[in-house]
């Protein structure tokens, strides 16, 4: 997290380097929300507005829509909107109070009978989705949406009555996944991660390693990417690497991969950024705005990974 002690004035990254390339990458392209998160992680800028930038996603409902995930057009409240605003918030320090308990209301109002969140409502019917995004009558709760909703709250420690069954979903979830993908997996770290019971936690996560390992679900070689397969549905090239699943070295999954493993996906990480100073999207890219409003986070993320890793200073 930046550290918003410091001078309120911006600081500016040596010219020509990743992240003053990165720099000129947002400011061309992105919404106000990623130009001000840029700013707050890497400008010494303040969290208030971010939170400005984020309050216009805000529904009258307390959920969030207008494309806050651009995978989902359209005004309507959706989960994962839900859980990109809550990251937002937990990046900036400010995932708790009034605001979180109004989110909870929500997570209420649309919970599935066994308390899990859907992906997608089927409000969003009639407005323009992905095509990998189905949009169903009586959606199931599914850990893709849960999982990361509930870690975050329990990092930030925010105690709600949804969350306790939301949690025992999760872990109900976690505790019998089988055969998998790697946006499963992921959406299960970012909940084992937080979990409250750190023993059940780190046991969960050592056999979901195994599992990653065993089903190749984790890119160990960028440098033969043809031996790794792509999980079903996901775009061709789709693959996902050590990194993702462990964006930090906090993470539990850290320990699913080897010192050489991760050098290489962070080497494979940095080498990424492209000409214009952006990083690339992996998933099928299904409209230009989408890869265009995209593409800013992913950049962000990016950075932040980096920066976790220890690979440069900003």
């Amino acid at each position: 997290m930046a550290d918003t002690g410091a001078s309120p004035l911006p600081s500016t990254p040596p010219a020509r380097s990743p992240l003053f390339r990165a720099e000129q990458f947002v400011w061309l392209t992105a919404r106000v929300l990623e130009q001000r998160l840029f700013a707050y992680h890497f400008l010494n800028g303040a969290p208030e507005p971010v939170e400005a930038a984020l309050d216009a996603y805000r529904e009258e409902d307390d959920g969030y829509g207008h494309a806050l995930e651009p995978d989902l057009r359209g005004p309507v409240s959706q989960p994962l909107h839900v859980a990109r605003a809550l990251r937002v918030l937990d990046a900036i320090g400010r995932c708790g109070g009034q605001r979180v308990d109004r989110v909870c209301r929500y997570l209420t109002a649309v919970s599935t009978a066994d308390g899990a969140l859907p992906a997608v409502l089927a409000g969003q019917r009639g407005y323009p989705a992905a095509p990998f995004v189905p949009v169903v009558d009586d959606p199931p709760g599914e850990l893709l949406a849960t999982g990361p909703v509930v870690g975050l709250l329990h990092r930030n420690e925010v105690w709600h009555a949804w969350l306790f069954r939301a949690t025992d979903f999760c872990w109900q979830a976690v505790e019998s996944l089988e055969k998998s993908h790697p946006y499963e997996v992921e959406a299960a770290v970012a909940f084992l991660d937080s979990a409250p019971d750190r023993p059940r936690a780190e046991a969960a996560a050592d056999r979901l390693g195994r599992l990653v390992r065993e089903q190749r679900l984790a890119a160990l070689d960028p440098d033969r990417l043809d031996a790794y397969p792509v999980a079903p549905g996901y775009a061709p090239g789709e693959h996902h690497f050590p990194h993702d699943f462990a964006p930090g070295p906090d993470s539990l999954a850290r320990a699913w991969f080897t010192d050489e493993e991760m050098t290489r996906s962070l080497d494979h990480l940095a080498a990424e950024q492209q000409e214009d100073g952006g990083w690339p999207i992996r998933w099928r890219q299904w409209a230009p705005v989408v890869a265009l409003e995209s593409r800013p986070a992913v950049t962000i993320e990016a950075l932040r990974t980096l920066r976790a890793y220890g690979r440069f200073v900003g």
